[in-house]
């Protein structure tokens, strides 16, 4: 993360919002070379968006080395595609539309980050049709009170 990420990205909302939860193991991989030298790492996170249970993609990182040869679009793919058969209906992450619209991101408009984030870089993507219609709100940390389970591996149950 180092090689890819500038210094004093902890201090980012992003990070605030992973403080003392754990990752969605199940969605969380890497990518190695052959010699098993760690090529690229993409993890996900549980969050709330007002009452509705949402995945919180980042980070994800290729080495230097490897970047352009498609591993991180590899992995957001193959990623997204578990996250639904695990249950999951809605991903967010902040970043650079541009390079996220083709996965599926678009600008969330009624979905708030904590501060300091550039509202233009919330994005979402549904792995289910109209998953992020109706959900509004602050981004907040997941807990066991607002979701219900103490394990993050799956999404709440009927919370929709």
């Amino acid at each position: 993360m180092d090689l890819c990420f500038a210094p004093g990205r902890e201090a980012l909302s992003s990070y605030r919002l992973r403080d003392n939860v754990p990752p969605v193991k199940a969605l969380c991989t890497v990518a190695r070379d052959p010699d098993g030298t760690l090529a690229a790492a993409i993890r996900y996170w549980p969050v709330m968006v007002g009452e509705h249970p949402a995945l919180l993609l980042g980070p994800i990182a290729v080495h230097p080395t490897r970047q352009g040869e498609g591993l991180g679009a590899f992995l957001i793919v193959e990623s997204m595609a578990e996250a639904l058969r695990e249950g999951w209906r809605r991903v967010l992450l902040v970043g650079d539309a541009p390079y996220y619209r083709r996965f599926g991101f678009a600008k969330l408009p009624d979905v708030t980050m904590p501060p300091p984030t550039n509202p233009d870089r919330v994005l979402g993507h549904e792995l289910v049709d109209q998953a992020w219609a109706g959900v509004t709100g602050q981004v907040r940390k997941w807990t066991a009170d607002a979701a219900g389970p103490s394990d993050p591996s799956r999404p709440a149950q009927g919370k929709d």
